[in-house]
């Protein structure tokens, strides 16, 4: 059995007071990278590349032991020494990719610094419909939970093809299908600086997603696989329908539960920031909704990470968030 450290409770908690602290109100984060003017005011008007800064305004600057930089190396070299090295095929290949992953999230689990070791980023995709295999991304956001200066990016994507399900999320193929608006291959690369420039030194990163194990997180793994890029070694998922249902049991629910994001935000009295099924507004929700979810089952970041799964692990379930 693995022997986890003593944390600090409810440290999304703490990640959030933070957050309010150094920024005021959730909803007056600042958008970074690619940001579309006047959402809310009318989808016409353009869409503007904005350079991205690496600089994370109120990030630690602690560095980790050199024991846990060592070992984790130690890991990835020799994950690397053996891909060049074994003759295997390609399920031998991702069996031993696994492997590498569960020692990597050990060696997370068991850190005694964790806060000082784990970014926690909740986000967000809206796409052209729900096949990984035949739709698109059209908007991704994400929100670093630690808050402070360039904490946030959203952008919209453009798919190459009509937008049919506009109903849902509001975004029109007028939106997206426009030479302004970055393609997943142009937007990849910076959407990885932009995750770099918050990951702490020698540290991890934790994805926070609504169904992120049957929808955000397949949807990504595609997307990076039809631009030849793998998803990084040092990422990690989360799903919040599971810890919803884990607090909806524990309350004793005899009757049928939802367990939406609609659902949880009425149950919280969390209010809807902006339109709701647009990246952002989502983000900006399930970000307050998984401080609540995390406080309720008393979960220190040590257990959080128990739950994280890497994108090997994603089902093949195509069914879009609750």
């Amino acid at each position: 059995m693995l022997l986890l450290p003593r944390c600090r409770i409810y440290s999304l908690a703490s990640f959030c007071n933070r957050l309010e602290t150094r920024c005021g109100s959730i909803s007056s984060f600042r958008l970074l990278a690619l940001k579309a003017n006047g959402l809310e005011g009318g989808y016409s008007k353009r869409f503007i590349r904005r350079p991205l800064s690496t600089k994370a305004g109120g990030r630690s600057k602690t560095s980790h032991s050199s024991e846990t930089a060592n070992i984790r190396d130690g890991i990835l070299d020799n994950k690397f020494s053996a891909s060049s090295t074994m003759n295997v095929n390609k399920i031998e290949a991702t069996e031993f990719l696994k492997l590498q992953r569960y020692n990597i999230q050990q060696l997370v689990s068991g850190n005694k610094d964790l806060d000082d070791l784990v970014t926690v980023i909740v986000f967000d995709l809206e796409t052209t419909g729900l096949s990984r295999e035949r739709d698109q991304i059209i908007e991704i956001a994400l929100q670093d939970l630690r808050g402070g200066k360039n904490s946030t990016f959203q952008s919209l994507v453009n798919p190459g093809r009509h937008v049919t399900n506009w109903h849902i999320h509001g975004i029109t193929t007028d939106m997206v299908c426009r030479p302004e608006v970055p393609r997943m291959e142009e937007l990849i690369s910076i959407l990885l600086q932009f995750v770099r420039s918050r990951q702490k030194p020698n540290g991890y990163v934790l994805f926070v997603a609504h169904n992120a194990r049957a929808f955000d997180v397949p949807f990504l793994v595609k997307a990076f696989s039809r631009c030849n890029i793998d998803i990084p070694l040092d990422w990690f998922f989360l799903d919040t329908i599971p810890l919803a249902r884990e607090v909806m049991k524990s309350e004793g629910s005899k009757v049928p539960y939802k367990v939406s994001l609609q659902a949880l935000g009425d149950k919280y009295d969390i209010k809807q920031i902006g339109t709701a099924h647009r990246s952002m507004s989502d983000v900006k929700r399930l970000s307050l909704i998984f401080q609540r979810l995390t406080f309720e089952l008393k979960l220190p970041l040590s257990g959080i990470l128990e739950k994280a799964f890497s994108h090997l692990d994603t089902t093949s379930t195509k069914k879009k968030k609750n």
